[in-house]
């Protein structure tokens, strides 16, 4: 059998400042997922722990310690865990970072929804159980990054449907929850600083520029034309329109 995968990458070329990602079918004739990075390539599986294992034959480490906190709070016990748990963990979460980027990339929005939903429950886990405070800081400090990844999902899909005014309802919304986090912690001044805000900002007023006007905006900027270029019969027409069409939405 031959090992090396010189024949493999040099088909696939890696390109600096590009994410290369492609889907194919293994061997057990189920889809994989394929990332090339600058060394090699990364395969991971679609569903399930991304490498495929089942650790202590659960689906993940984070599902196996939900169930050991579970059984520990029914018998009214505290559960903990420590800091080689948590990094184990944190690798974990790790391998699921490389599938919703690479998902993403796919235009797999519900994966990255699942995978990024996923790792925030990861947070929150450790948040609660881990032994030492500053354990779970090091998780936390990828929240605001892992909240801009699920909204961004969450947009694009509204996006798909081509609805606008839902993908800024979602864009505001994880917004909003970055911001909340930075008050939380109280360090309100990583809000001008944070690059997922910047970037949402951003989007958001890409998106507003892309949205169709609706019939009412539409009229109110003839209207503004037509009083700008003193066509005012015309404007009143359009006033009245407006006024009609206003009456007719609320239902008067």
């Amino acid at each position: 059998m031959n090992l090396d995968l010189n024949d493999l990458l040099r088909d696939w070329p890696h390109e600096p400042g590009q994410i290369k990602v492609r889907k194919i079918l293994g061997g057990d004739g189920k889809e994989k997922i394929q990332l090339r990075i600058d060394l090699g390539l990364i395969q991971m599986e679609t569903q399930g722990r991304p490498d495929g294992h089942r650790p202590h034959g659960y689906e993940s480490l984070l599902a196996y310690h939900k169930a050991r906190a579970k059984e520990k709070e029914d018998a009214g016990e505290d559960y903990q865990i420590n800091a080689e748990e948590c990094g184990e963990m944190q690798q974990e979460g790790i391998q699921y970072y490389h599938r919703y980027v690479a998902l993403f990339q796919l235009n797999d929005f519900p994966g990255v929804i699942r995978d990024t939903q996923r790792n925030l429950d990861l947070f929150n886990f450790v948040l609660e159980h881990a032994e030492r405070e500053e354990l779970a800081t090091s998780f936390e400090q990828f929240r605001p990054y892992v909240i801009m990844m699920n909204t961004r999902a969450k947009a694009s899909i509204e996006l798909e449907r081509e609805d606008y005014i839902g993908a800024v309802r979602q864009i505001e919304r994880g917004r909003e929850r970055i911001v909340d986090i930075f008050n939380e912690r109280n360090t309100p001044e990583m809000v001008t600083s944070s690059p997922e805000i910047a970037f949402l900002d951003e989007w958001l007023e890409e998106v507003r520029a892309r949205r169709p006007l609706t019939k009412l905006e539409l009229m109110q900027r003839e209207m503004e034309t037509a009083i700008a270029t003193e066509a005012y019969e015309r404007a009143a027409e359009l006033r009245d329109a407006i006024r009609a069409y206003g009456k007719r939405k609320s239902g008067d």
